[in-house]
């Protein structure tokens, strides 16, 4: 039996994501039509043995993320439970903290996830990969491989590679340790526990020790229960005949920040044209013109003179006029994009509207087209004293006047504009 834990993180987190984590949270968001979780969840239900998938994460529960666990646990047929935690307490403080609910059923083994990724999920390959290396006990990483210049935001693996056992692991390194990166996927035995549970005891003895000297808990990093799963444990499994790699040539990107959700909604677009062709529009009689991979949701009203594509997705209820343009963006629901409006390589928010002749353009935050190993890069959002030119994004209910550009731009919500704009955040 297997079960799966995905990590949503909480509400402090995903600040890069702003405006568009004020509406929903982060790992609801909409990527190539459906919410980001939904991508991790349809992968770990493929799976034959797989009981029961759990959501770990400091978000309150809302309305939004229930209806999203009883739709999902009636569309793949399978237990799907939120557990919150009290606080947040890292990658491997939350699944020690819930390690009753993880163990109960006694699985034989347990994916855990980051939900701020997109990937083809090679679960099935890293069952095999773990039953062919090392013994019962081992625990499996995906890795894959970056440039070296990039390989330095990411956990880094070096590995022994006619065993692929990890040697060495250091999370974010200063200089260049290695070019095989950590997905943040893992497969895990319940024996992890027992190393989780050896830095938790450690932790408590530093904890007693800092108060017999008289000093104050400083800040909640001291709090025992504070467990980062790759400084913490992978660092010290390393070199042990513990930990393995598994590495994927697919795609796997991270979904940090707004424009990253662009660029993975044009992966999980691509694989759409194997997984799910029917999620694809067509080009058909009375239709709008499509070009490349694009998705519509049915309830969407778009006039067939409008042109969408390549990498369009279209929310539900969202009305497109005459002669309009779409390109490499997100149209969430609700909004209305008027006559021969043009949008390109951006986010419309919830509701919002864009008036006729209006543009509205960002630009595109890819990764280097001609570097196979190239990944995303998490831009600061200034630069040099300047915001640094990224996708454009109206957060919900932003009303954008006829005639206008709007280029390189955040929106907050809820604003009516009455001019353009350029290179701006407009609160």
């Amino acid at each position: 039996m297997l079960k799966a834990v995905i990590l949503i993180g909480g509400p402090q987190k995903g600040t890069r994501f702003r405006p568009l984590s004020f509406e929903v949270p982060k790992p609801l968001f909409p990527v190539a039509g459906v919410p980001m979780l939904q991508h991790h969840i349809e992968a770990c239900s493929k799976l034959p043995n797989m009981k029961e998938i759990l959501l770990i994460g400091f978000y309150q529960p809302n309305e939004e993320l229930n209806r999203f666990l009883s739709c999902a646990q009636q569309d793949f047929k399978i237990s799907i439970r939120y557990l919150q935690e009290y606080a947040a307490l890292g990658t491997g403080g939350g699944i020690y903290h819930f390690r009753d609910q993880i163990l109960s059923g006694s699985p034989e083994a347990f994916f855990v996830m980051n939900a701020d990724v997109c990937s083809e999920f090679p679960l099935p390959e890293m069952l095999d990969f773990q039953k062919e290396h090392g013994d019962a006990y081992s625990f499996v990483i995906l890795g894959t491989t970056a440039n070296r210049k990039q390989s330095l935001n990411y956990g880094c693996i070096v590995e022994n590679e006619q065993t692929d056992e990890v040697l060495h692991y250091v999370e974010k390194p200063s200089t260049f340790v290695s070019d095989i990166i950590n997905c943040g996927i893992y497969l895990f035995t319940p024996e992890i526990f027992q190393h989780i549970g050896t830095v938790f005891q450690k932790n408590q003895q530093d904890m007693l020790l800092y108060y017999d000297e008289g000093e104050e808990q400083s800040n909640g990093w001291h709090r025992a229960e504070v467990i980062r799963l790759e400084q913490d444990i992978f660092t010290a499994l390393a070199g042990q005949g513990k930990l393995y790699v598994y590495k994927t040539d697919r795609f796997w990107s991270q979904i940090k920040s707004a424009g990253s959700a662009i660029y993975a909604s044009r992966l999980y677009l691509n694989q759409y044209h194997t997984t799910h062709p029917e999620r694809l529009a067509t080009n058909r009689e009375g239709g709008p013109k499509t070009r490349g991979h694009v998705y519509i949701h049915p309830t969407a009203n778009i006039d067939p003179t409008a042109v969408l594509g390549p990498n369009v997705s279209i929310g539900t209820g969202v009305t497109i006029g005459a002669g309009v343009r779409v390109r490499e963006s997100i149209i969430l629901h609700g909004a209305t994009l008027q006559d021969h409006s043009c949008v390109l390589n951006s986010i419309v928010g919830w509701g919002s509207t864009i008036g006729k002749w209006a543009r509205v353009e960002g630009t595109p935050s890819d990764p280097n087209p001609n570097d196979p190993y190239a990944k995303i890069d998490s831009e600061t959002l200034f630069r040099d004293g300047k915001l640094t030119p990224s996708i454009t994004i109206l957060g919900c209910n932003v009303n954008i006047p006829s005639e206008v550009i709007i280029l390189n731009s955040i929106v907050l919500p809820h604003k009516d504009l009455n001019r353009s704009f350029k290179n701006q955040i407009i609160l």
